[in-house]
């Protein structure tokens, strides 16, 4: 694996911090080192372990050129998992879940035709020369409407690699469906966090930002390393390609 976690990195974000001891779940027992304060302690040996084994997978989704599908619409998480997938080029998903998002996909994917049919005609100005100006105003608000929904989905396959999740208590719907498809799930666990079917756990704060900006820095890390490693493979390829040609 090309990416190096710093547990050193991971006190400072304050990653150690879990829930009030009266909010955890006991099996997230595993991951607890003690408590302090009145709240849990996340053994951080234990978070270095669980995230190198998701940063490796991580990686090597990318390398096998699928997609990775970033999940978190919680207020902290939003303009974190954003700039992650945009720096990326990766699917994300930063407001509500729509349900049936991946279990629905035939009529979700329907709709972002019809987004990016609409901002098609928009940019070539087909819409402004069929219609007047208020209807155009009309279809952009409706462009801008369905973008705030899809827009971080519109170059979404229908079953990315993986889904990774920011907080798997507040985005339990998105849980739901990728468990319901049999998709692998990379989810940060904080304290209170149910970790059942999750198949890369992160024992994690998962409300601290600057935390969430380490994991997701790590994150970008082994997506750019898994490419980095699929490039030989298909210069490769193509080399074979043109020579069955000569």
């Amino acid at each position: 694996m090309a990416v190096s976690v710093d547990i050193k990195k991971l006190l400072e974000a304050g990653a150690h911090f879990g829930h009030k001891t009266e909010r955890w779940h006991p099996k997230m027992a595993p991951y607890i080192h003690s408590k302090r304060g009145g709240s849990h302690i996340i053994d951080l040996t234990k978070t270095v372990s669980k995230l190198n084994e998701a940063l490796s997978f991580i990686e090597e989704v990318a390398s096998k050129n699928k997609q990775v599908l970033f999940v978190g619409t919680k207020r902290q998480a939003q303009d974190i998992v954003k700039k992650l997938a945009e720096d990326t080029k990766e699917p994300f998903v930063t407001e509500r879940w729509l349900g049936g998002m991946l279990t629905n996909w035939n009529t979700i994917g329907g709709r972002i035709k019809h987004l990016v049919d609409l901002e098609t005609k928009m940019a070539s100005g087909e819409l402004a020369n069929k219609f007047n100006k208020l209807e155009v105003q009309r279809f952009q608000e409706e462009i801008e409407a369905m973008n705030e929904m899809y827009g971080g989905i519109k170059e979404l396959n229908a079953r990315p690699g993986v889904v990774v999740i920011f907080d798997i208590v507040h985005d339990q719907n998105a849980v739901r469906e990728a468990q319901k498809l049999g998709l692998p799930i990379v989810g940060i666990c904080d304290t209170n966090s149910d970790p059942t079917g999750i198949d890369y756990v992160i024992p994690c704060n998962d409300d601290a930002i600057k935390g969430l900006q380490l994991m997701a820095g790590y994150f970008g890390e082994a997506v750019e390393a898994g490419r980095a490693k699929s490039k030989p493979a298909d210069k490769e390829a193509a080399d074979k390609k043109v020579a069955d040609k000569l």
